[in-house]
Formats: structure tokens, sequence, C-alpha cells
């Protein structure tokens, strides 16, 4: 069995950060005004980065249609490219900018590169495994915050397959992966308690093993692989082009070798993105709106329909729109958030208006996320007022009488956008570098301001 590195604590946040040294966006006030709209969000970034990695393994040219544009998407466009994938925008349909047009990479060129992953997961893990099966030396580094997120999975998973890695004993970026021009496979073990995308990035890269991928997981204490429709995601996207994986088995994949098949196709909207709208009209007693909600997804985020009638919301698909009304009173909530721990920062922005007390449980693996967001949500609950608290595996939140202040991001897009929720009803909420909503939102601030009529952006 592969052994997951030794527990290195992300920057804790109650160690103090220059919140000078970026610009404070005031969070737009409502007030009693429930807020009524309807919007759609940019492409998911769960799916347009799956489904780049996998257009640079297909076997022939790729087009994916109204895709999101973030920093996230763009360091996996810029990683691909440097593997030697060809990436081109061409005129599309969507709302929020073009469509891509990717080449797949040719996997001969020896010369060394280097992969700015920022802060992004799914590029520090999943483009590892496929710069493997180049001949290339390449070398992953990113954001400071990047530099204490776990790795030691995936890079002990690649050395278990045949590949030498050099991370000076960190299990962490930065560290070079020193390609042979392939990858045997077979068989593996590795402990996912740590993140989903360890799994993930081992499938989407096996089918191109010589031999695919028996892929096990085992935890430590027995614990299970968090946020797993995030893996059933990996799966439905590699079957529908053509990859055979055999899941029958729990906590155990089977990859079969053979190709890719190329592509073209249409990106989801982002239902986590979504999340931070839908929670306006919870906290407001408002109504909002999404249309071309789908009506069968693999993304986390279709846990609202379940999530917001906790708190007395109530919810709606019909005609493709999903609706959410809010309650006249919101109350808390008891809520097991394993499998959509992207979703807790706003669920916690909306706990900490509650008139009720709330238990956030199954998201432990969260402080090992763009922050330790436990650690972040408690510190900034409470710096407005709140009674906040972390548990083994999740939070506790008191109702208590909030007041405005400055809302620290940590670089974190969902701690920013939770901000923006709290400061719907509190007046007088800042929030620290509401551009780091860039990573996988770029028009949120302009969303927002659309969503509450107020015209103003950042």
């Amino acid at each position: 069995m592969i052994p997951s590195e030794a527990p290195v604590p992300a920057p804790r946040p109650d160690v103090p950060e220059p919140a000078q040294q970026h610009e404070l966006w005031p969070a737009p006030f409502v007030g009693d005004r429930p807020v009524v709209a309807e919007l759609t969000v940019p492409g998911s970034k769960s799916l347009t980065n799956r489904y780049l990695l996998l257009a640079a393994l297909a076997d022939g040219p790729c087009r994916l249609r109204s895709p999101l544009h973030s920093r996230d998407s763009r360091l996996m466009v810029q990683a691909l490219r440097a593997l030697g994938a060809g990436v081109e925008e061409v005129p599309g349909d969507g709302d929020f900018g073009p469509d891509l047009l990717v080449r797949p990479a040719a996997w001969n060129a020896t010369d060394p590169v280097t992969v700015d992953c920022g802060l992004a997961g799914t590029v520090m893990r999943f483009v590892p495994p496929v710069a493997a099966l180049g001949r290339r030396p390449v070398t992953f580094d990113g954001d400071p915050g990047a530099r204490v997120r776990p790795m030691g999975p995936v890079v002990d998973a690649l050395r278990a397959l045949g590949l030498r890695v050099e991370d000076g004993g960190r299990g962490r970026l930065p560290f070079t992966v020193h390609g042979t021009g392939g990858v045997p496979g077979g068989e593996l073990e590795i402990d996912a308690t740590g993140s989903s995308q360890f799994v993930s990035a081992l499938l989407l890269a096996g089918a191109r093993f010589d031999d695919g991928l028996l892929l096990h997981h085992r935890g430590a204490d027995g614990r299970g692989v968090p946020s797993m429709p995030h893996v059933e995601m990996t799966v439905a996207v590699l079957r529908g082009l053509g990859v055979a994986v055999d899941d029958s088995v729990p906590e155990q994949w089977r990859v079969a070798p053979g190709p890719v098949r190329a592509f073209d196709v249409t990106i989801e909207q982002d239902l986590s993105n979504a999340g931070p709208f839908l929670a306006a009209a919870v906290v407001t007693g408002g109504r909002v709106s999404v249309p071309r909600w789908p009506g069968h997804t693999t993304q986390g985020g279709d846990h609202w329909k379940h999530i917001l009638p906790a708190f007395g919301a109530e919810v709606e698909l019909a005609d493709g729109t999903f609706s959410v009304t809010g309650p006249p009173v919101v109350t808390g909530v008891d809520l097991d958030l394993g499998e959509a721990g992207e979703l807790a920062p706003t669920v916690a922005a909306v706990c900490a208006v509650a008139t009720t007390p709330s238990r956030l449980r199954g998201i432990a693996h969260l402080r090992g996320h763009e922050t330790d967001r436990l650690a972040a949500l408690v510190a900034e609950i409470n710096r407005l007022g709140g009674d906040a608290e972390e548990t083994e595996d999740g939070l506790l939140i008191r109702p208590a009488p909030l007041h405005g202040g400055t809302f620290r991001s940590y670089e974190d897009h969902r701690m920013a956008t939770a901000g923006a929720v709290i400061g719907l009803v509190v007046p007088g909420v800042r929030v620290e570098n509401i551009g780091t909503t860039a990573k996988t939102l770029p028009e949120f601030p302009q969303l927002w301001a659309a969503l509450l009529g107020t015209g103003r952006g950042a």
C-alpha cells in the first residue's frame, strides 16, 4: 500500500494576514428586501478541466462548447500546451466566452518544461499522471498556498508505477516527473481520504497506461473517499468517451487500456458556483431561478436540491429551470456534506444568519483545500460577531448578532462568495480580494450586482 504523506497543515487563518494588500469590496446589503432574479452562470470547472485533459489524450481533435473561462481553466490550458497539446479559442454560442478546440499532444518532445498549477487542484493532481506518458521532465509548482496542499498520494502512486519523481521528500509542490514515454499501469493502492481528486487523477490517465489500471482506495482508519460525486463524474465522463471503467466493487476502479474517443461536448453550467446566488434567495426570503439546470448530472452542486430545503426553503425544477424560494425565517441545519464539501462555505454562510444552531459534518478534508476552510470559516464568522467552532469533522454554528467588518478570503474563491452572502443581510461587510473569485467565476462581482439590481460590480 502506498503511504499517505505526513500531514502538513495549510496556512492557518488565525495567522494575521495583511488584508490591506487587497482591495476591500463593499458587499451589497439588501436588508429586508427579498432578492428576486433569474440568471445563468459559466460552465462547470470540474467538467471543463476533465474534458480538457482528456482532449489532450484523445484519438483526434476535440471541441468544448460553452466551457469555463477562469483562472483554473486557463492554468489547465497552459499546462496542456506545455505538454504539446494545441488549444485554440473559436467563436461559439456560449454566454461567457468562446469555445475551445483541442489538438491532442504528440508526447514525443524531450525538452524540460514547467507547469504553473496556481492554486488549481485539478491541475496539480490531474496533470502529473498525464505528464508521465511523455518523454520529458515536467516540473510542477504553483502559488504559495498550493505548496501546502496534499500531493503525496499522487507522487507515491507515480513512483509505484515506475516513474521517477523528484520532490525533496516533501510529497508536495514543487516536484518533477520524469516521463519515459509510457506508463506500465497495473494494480495500485492509494489513500484518497484527503481528496477525491487523487482517484480521479489516476482514472483519467489510466486508459493510456499499457496495462490499464486497477485502483484500490485503502483509507486510514477505514475512512472512505470524500466528495464521491466527483469520482462518479470522472467515471461517467470516461465512459462517455468509450473508456471501459468497472466500479462495481466499492472503493475499487478498473480502467481498461485503450483509446480515448475524440468528442464534441457542451459543458454544463457550474452548479456549485450557482450556490451563492441560490443562497441569496434563502437569506433574504426571495426567489432566484437558474435556467438550463440539467435534469441529470454528476455535479456535486446538484445537492442544492436537498440542502436548501433543510433551511426551510422551497425548491422546484420545472422545464429545465431550478428555482429557490426563501423561507420567512432561516432555521439551522444538521447536514452531512461529505459528498459535497465544496458547497460548505456557502452553506456555512447561511448557517451564520440562521435563527437556530447548525452542525455541518463529514468535511474534515476541507482543511486541505485552497486554505484550511474550517478554520477560515470559524475565524471570519466570529470576526463579524458570530459564534462558530470547529469539530473533528466539521463546524458548529450558533445564532449570534452579526455586525459589519472585514471578511478575509485567504485567496479562496469560496470564502469570498461566502462573505458576499452574509453581506446581503449584515450591513458593512467588506470582502477582502473579491477578485479571487476569478479562480472559477471571474464574472462574480458583475453577476452579483445584476442579481441584486445594484448595477455595480468590482
